[in-house]
C-alpha cells in the first residue's frame, strides 16, 4: 500500500487562504446584514443595536477570530516550521469558531446559510481539518512543543528591541520571579526592589519622546518595544511588574495628545523616571465602562476646581502620586461625554492597603483597596474625594481641554489596549512554559504525562492560542504604530485577553490536584487572567460599543462588503 504523502507548508497555507478568503466574504456579508438591521436612515439606531446585542457579540468574537488567522496565514513565511504548523491548528479551530458563530446568527436573523453549510461541510475545509487539526497531527505538534520546550512563537525584531526584551527578562527572572509568589500569596505591595529596578531600567519611559526624559523615538518601534518589554515582565508576575507601565503609558499618551506644552515639559520627565508613580481614576461605582455617563463632579472655584465623588477599581493608587482623574466639569447631563474633562491630582505616596490625605485647605481624598482573587500587587482602589482641590494648570489642557477629557482617555486607552494584550501573552507563555515542564516530569499509572495523546492535543492546541495571540499582538502593535488600526486594537484584547483564560485553565488542569494548590505558580497565572478579560474595557462592553459598532460603520459606510477600501478597514490586510 503506497503511503500517503503529508502536505506541504505551502499547500496547506493555500488551502487556509482560500477557505479564509471564502469566509471573510461569509463575515463581511453577515455584519452588514446585521449593520442594515440595526439602523435607520443609514445610521446606527442605539435601541436596535440593543436589541440584537447577543448577536453583535458573535459577530465582535468572530471578527477577533478571523483576525487572528488571517494575521497568522499572513506570516507563515517568517516564522519557523514548527510556528507555522501551529498557526494553521489555531486557523483550523478558529474556522470552526467562526462558522458556528455565523450559524446562530443565520439562525436567528433567518439568514440564507447555504454557503455557509456549503463551507462547513465541503471536502476542503474536510482536508484542512485533517492536515492541521487530526489527532495525529496535535500529537505530533504537541511532542515538538515539548521538545521544544514551549519556546515557540518567536517573532522577528528589531535588534535594540531584542537587546531591551533580552534585559528586562534577565531583569524579571531574576529579581520579580523569586517575589511573585511572595507577593500574592501574603497580598503585599510591589517592593521597592522591584520598583528601583524599574527605574533604572527606564521602563516607565518606554512611551515618552526623548525630548520629555524617555526613550521613544516616535517611530513605529516604540510599540513593539513597549509589547515585548510588557510581555517578558507579564510572564513574571502580571501584578507586581507587567502592569506597572500601563498606567504611565495612558497617562503619557494623554499628555501628548491634549496636554500644554508647560504640562508636557513639567509632567513627562517625571513621569518617565518613575518619580511619580501613575494611576488612572476613571470607574465610578454606578458606572463601569460607560465613560460618557460619569457623574464625578469638579466645581469651578477660585484658581482652580473642587472635586467631590467617588471612584473605583483605580489601580496602584496608594503608592501612585499622581492620579488621571476623568471629571465632569459641565453639570448638565445632557452633555455626556462632551462634559468630561481630565484633572491631574498629586497625592503622597502610600504602602498598604489604605489612605487618607487632607488638604491645608480642608479637601480630603481617602482610599482602601479592594480584595482581590488575583491580581494582587498593585492593589485597585476605592476612592472617596470631598472639595479635594485641584489648581487650574492641574487640567489636562487647561482651558482648551476642558470637555475634551473623553477624546484624551480614548488616545491613552488604545495603546493600553494592545498593551494588555501584551499582558495576556505573558500570562499565557507562563502558563504554556508551566504546562510543558510538568507534562515532561509528571507519571500517571508509570506512563509520562506527555505521552498521553490527550495532552499532547492540549498542549498543541495551548501553543496554537499562544503563538496566534502573540502574533496578532505584534502585527496588530506596528499598525498601531503607524497611525492606524485602533479597532482592531480591541480586537486584539478581546481574543487575547479570553486566550489567557483558556490557556491558564488547560495548564491548570493538566496539573490535575496540583494545579488548586496555591503553592502552585500555575493557581497564581489562572486567577490573574481572570481580570484580563475585565479592566481596560470590560469584554461584553469592548464587543459591543466599541467592536461591533465600528465594524457596522465601516459596513455602512461602504456597503460593499467585498472591496478593498472595506477589507482593509476592519481586518489585516493579507
Amino acid at each position: 500500500m503506497a503511503q500517503t504523502v503529508p502536505p506541504s507548508i505551502a499547500d496547506i497555507h493555500l488551502l487556509a487562504q482560500t477557505l479564509l478568503s471564502r469566509l471573510r466574504v461569509l463575515v463581511d456579508t453577515s455584519t452588514l446584514t446585521v449593520a442594515r438591521i440595526c439602523s435607520k436612515a443609514g445610521k446606527l439606531d442605539a435601541t436596535k443595536l440593543d436589541e440584537h446585542q447577543l448577536i453583535s457579540y458573535e459577530i465582535a468574537l468572530a471578527s477577533a477570530d478571523l483576525l487572528a488567522a488571517e494575521a497568522a496565514c499572513a506570516s507563515v513565511a517568517d516564522v519557523a516550521e514548527l510556528d507555522a504548523r501551529l498557526f494553521f491548528t489555531f486557523t483550523a479551530d478558529a474556522l470552526g469558531n467562526i462558522v458556528q458563530r455565523l450559524n446562530i446568527i443565520h439562525a436567528d436573523l433567518d439568514i440564507d446559510s447555504s454557503a455557509l453549510q456549503e463551507l462547513a461541510w465541503g471536502a476542503e475545509f474536510t482536508k484542512f481539518r485533517q492536515w492541521t487539526a487530526s489527532r495525529s497531527v496535535l500529537g505530533h505538534l504537541g511532542t515538538e512543543v515539548v521538545h521544544e520546550g514551549g519556546n515557540i512563537g518567536n517573532i522577528n525584531l528589531a535588534d535594540d528591541i531584542v537587546m531591551a526584551h533580552d534585559a528586562f527578562h534577565r531583569f524579571a527572572e531574576t529579581v520579580i520571579a523569586p517575589l511573585a509568589e511572595k507577593i500574592h500569596r501574603h497580598d503585599l505591595t510591589v517592593p521597592e526592589e522591584i520598583l528601583i529596578g524599574m527605574r533604572e531600567m527606564g521602563a516607565f519611559g518606554l512611551s515618552i519622546p526623548e525630548e520629555y526624559g524617555g526613550s521613544a523615538s516616535g517611530t513605529v518601534q516604540d510599540l513593539l518595544m513597549m509589547i515585548a518589554v510588557t510581555e517578558t515582565l507579564s510572564e513574571a508576575s502580571l501584578a507586581a511588574a507587567g502592569s506597572l507601565i500601563t498606567r504611565p503609558e495612558i497617562l503619557s499618551r494623554a499628555l501628548l495628545t491634549g496636554g500644554t506644552e508647560a504640562q508636557k515639559s513639567y509632567w513627562l520627565p517625571k513621569i518617565a523616571i518613575g518619580e511619580p508613580l501613575c494611576a488612572i481614576a476613571i470607574t465610578e461605582p454606578d458606572f463601569g465602562s460607560d465613560v460618557a455617563s460619569l457623574t464625578f463632579k469638579g466645581t469651578k472655584t477660585e484658581g482652580g476646581w473642587l472635586l467631590d465623588g467617588a471612584k473605583t477599581w483605580c489601580t496602584f493608587a496608594g503608592k501612585a502620586g499622581v492620579l488621571m482623574v476623568v471629571t465632569r466639569t459641565d453639570p448638565d447631563p445632557a452633555a455626556g461625554h462632551r462634559g468630561l474633562s481630565i484633572m491631574l491630582v498629586e497625592k503622597p505616596s502610600f504602602d498598604g492597603h489604605e489612605f487618607n490625605y487632607t488638604q491645608a485647605g480642608g479637601g480630603r481624598l481617602s482610599g482602601r483597596a479592594i480584595p482581590t482573587i488575583g491580581y494582587r500587587g498593585m492593589h485597585s482602589f476605592d476612592l472617596h474625594f470631598e472639595r479635594f482641590f485641584v489648581a487650574d494648570d492641574r487640567l489636562l489642557g487647561e482651558t482648551q481641554g476642558l470637555g475634551q477629557g473623553f477624546y484624551y482617555t480614548m488616545a491613552g486607552m488604545t495603546g493600553g489596549r494592545i498593551q494588555t494584550a501584551a499582558r495576556a501573552s505573558g500570562v499565557m507563555r507562563a502558563a504554556l512554559l508551566t504546562a510543558v515542564r510538568y507534562a515532561k516530569d509528571r507519571k500517571v499509572f508509570g506512563i509520562p504525562l506527555i505521552k498521553q495523546p490527550l495532552t499532547q492535543a492540549k498542549i498543541a492546541k495551548m501553543a496554537a492560542l499562544y503563538a496566534a495571540c502573540k502574533n496578532l499582538t505584534y502585527a496588530i502593535g506596528a499598525r498601531l504604530g503607524d497611525g492606524g488600526a485602533p479597532m482592531e486594537a480591541s480586537l486584539v484584547k478581546l481574543l487575547a485577553c479570553r486566550s489567557a483564560e483558556i490557556i491558564s485553565r488547560d495548564a491548570l488542569q493538566l496539573h490535575g490536584g496540583m494545579g488548586y494548590a496555591e503553592e502552585s505558580a500555575i493557581s497564581r497565572y489562572f486567577v490573574d487572567a481572570r481580570v484580563l478579560s475585565i479592566f481596560e474595557g470590560a469584554e461584553e462592553t469592548l464587543a459591543l460599543k466599541v467592536i461591533a459598532k465600528g465594524l457596522y460603520e465601516n459596513a455602512l459606510a461602504s456597503d460593499h462588503p467585498y472591496d478593498t477600501q472595506h477589507r482593509t478597514q476592519g481586518t489585516y490586510a493579507i
